[in-house]
């Protein structure tokens, strides 16, 4: 089993960029899918991006396509969603997710683990 735990979100102004950082404990990502996903309040989990631990294929949701970037450090067992350009929509907990079926997707009920979010506010 493993846990996860997302950081870096936080306030920050429209058009200003954020990190945010998933890391495993438990065990490693490898064999896994890790995912991003964000939910606004009153509205359905929205997936953004996703990589294979094992050979780097991403998948992008298209809401976010060309402003987001997923990526991950194997020595620190880590995956990165690099956000820029953010806009007030942006506004949402974001959340990552790992999917031991090797299964890049966004279907979010194919992910087995999640983590507990991390709270994005973009000003205007």
């Amino acid at each position: 089993q493993v846990q996860l735990v997302e950081s870096g979100g936080g306030l920050v102004q429209a058009g200003g960029s954020l990190r945010l950082s998933c890391a495993a404990s438990g065990r490693t990502f490898r064999d896994y899918v890790v995912g991003w996903f964000r939910q606004a309040p009153g509205k359905e989990r929205d997936f953004l991006a996703a990589v294979r631990w094992n050979d780097g294929t991403t998948l992008y949701g298209n809401s976010v396509k060309g402003r987001f970037t997923i990526s991950r450090d194997n020595a620190k067992n880590t995956v990165y969603l690099q956000m820029n350009i953010l806009k007030p929509e942006d506004t949402a907990v974001y959340y990552c997710a790992a999917d031991t079926s090797s299964l890049v997707t966004a279907l979010p009920y194919v992910y087995d683990y999640w983590g507990q979010g991390t709270q994005v506010t973009v000003s205007s």
